[in-house]
């Protein structure tokens, strides 16, 4: 096998390379102008803080700011408190007991 130069002077750059086009799928886009735009329309709900019902998200926030409350959503995973699993302390023993009766047969980990 040559080197690299050899082999680069054997090298026909006269042709054209064809690179292929893969075809990509057309982007999914809606009718309208601005299909990412959330609409600040709501059904109406009375408000917690001061009874008025209102029909706007950025009235009832505005409410919200004003008294002071924080808006938080409606995940239940919140509710559920948070429970630390259990430590098996047989295992944590064994384990120890293992280490403890390999170093003192002499065994160490080699670096």
């Amino acid at each position: 096998m040559g080197s690299y130069p050899d082999n680069f002077k054997l090298i026909d750059f006269s042709k054209e390379i064809e690179i292929p086009v893969k075809a990509r799928p057309e982007p999914k886009r809606s009718d309208l102008p601005c299909p990412r735009l959330m609409s600040d329309i709501m059904p109406p709900v009375q408000s917690q803080v001061d009874g008025r019902v209102y029909d706007s998200k950025s009235a009832i926030r505005a409410s919200y700011r004003a008294h002071g409350v924080e808006e938080i959503g409606n995940d239940p995973a919140r509710l559920k408190p948070f429970e630390r699993p259990k430590t098996d302390r047989r295992q944590i023993k064994q384990t120890v007991e293992k280490a403890v009766a390999r170093f003192n047969r002499g065994e160490r980990v080699s670096r």
